[in-house]
């Protein structure tokens, strides 16, 4: 999996991804909660970002002041991450395994690339566990999911694959994904997320339709002026705990606390 996840990154700019209007709704929104429990936490709070990417978030939080180590599996990604020259202590490293970092270590972890890959409940559950590990007793842990039925919609639907991919056995006669190993994405529902959590042991704060609709109106967002997107924003702001969000948006992001 990893060399296919390294092929991918190399030619996928995730760097640009969460700075177009569509992904920056999505880092608006993450950062706005990971600041509300970084708020209740000391200024010398250690942060840790497992499958950071580029850096779009270790980068801007030690940009703030705060402690950050970063854990990236893609050398590509980690390249520049390391570019950035931020404060950030980066490693390369797998979400399964953290060895690197002994319990109990981390204020507020981070999880958000891995549980897109990670194609099975073993898997996940695993890199789920090993957040909570290196999580300080009452520390928070945010974990990013892709949600099934946005791939249905856009990639099947509106993207007019849904047919290959029932008969490629790819969605099944409930319409949920059920991705092949080449496929790389995994997408979820709620009921598989709140299992994860029971496996593990962890306690849901709240959790957040981190995006909502903003992946379904690329165009529509990117035609805006500048004003109206931020009306957009701060709709999608004031609606995003809303329940009924949760499973159309592209990205859930779950908050929980390691008792």
């Amino acid at each position: 999996m990893s060399k296919e996840l390294e092929a991918y990154y190399n030619k996928f700019c995730e760097e640009k991804r969460l700075t177009r209007r569509h992904g920056n709704v999505e880092f608006i929104t993450s950062m706005k909660y990971i600041h509300k429990y970084l708020e209740t936490m000391s200024k010398d709070a250690k942060i840790l970002d497992i499958g950071a990417g580029t850096g779009r978030y270790s980068v801007a939080l030690a940009e703030e002041g705060y402690d950050v180590t970063a854990v990236e599996l893609v050398k590509y990604n980690l390249g520049i991450l390391k570019q950035k020259n931020s404060n950030v202590k980066a490693y390369q490293g797998n979400a399964l395994n953290l060895k690197r970092f002994e319990e109990n270590t981390f204020d507020l972890t981070l999880l958000f690339g891995p549980m897109y890959h990670l194609l099975t409940t073993e898997d996940k559950v695993k890199a789920l566990s090993e957040a909570k590990r290196v999580t300080k007793p009452g520390g928070i842990i945010l974990v990013a999911y892709c949600m099934n039925e946005y791939s249905i919609v856009l990639h099947g639907f509106k993207d007019g694959y849904i047919k290959e991919s029932i008969n490629q056995g790819k969605v099944n006669e409930h319409f949920r994904v059920t991705p092949k190993p080449e496929d790389l994405y995994d997408y979820v529902r709620l009921e598989d997320i709140n299992s994860y959590n029971d496996a593990v042991g962890l306690e849901r704060i709240q959790i957040i339709a981190a995006d909502g609709p903003a992946n379904y109106m690329r165009q529509t967002l990117n035609a805006m002026d500048e004003e109206t997107y931020e009306l957009f924003i701060q709709y999608h702001l004031s609606t995003c705990e809303r329940l009924e969000l949760l499973g159309a948006s592209a990205h859930t992001l779950d908050i929980l606390r390691k008792n």
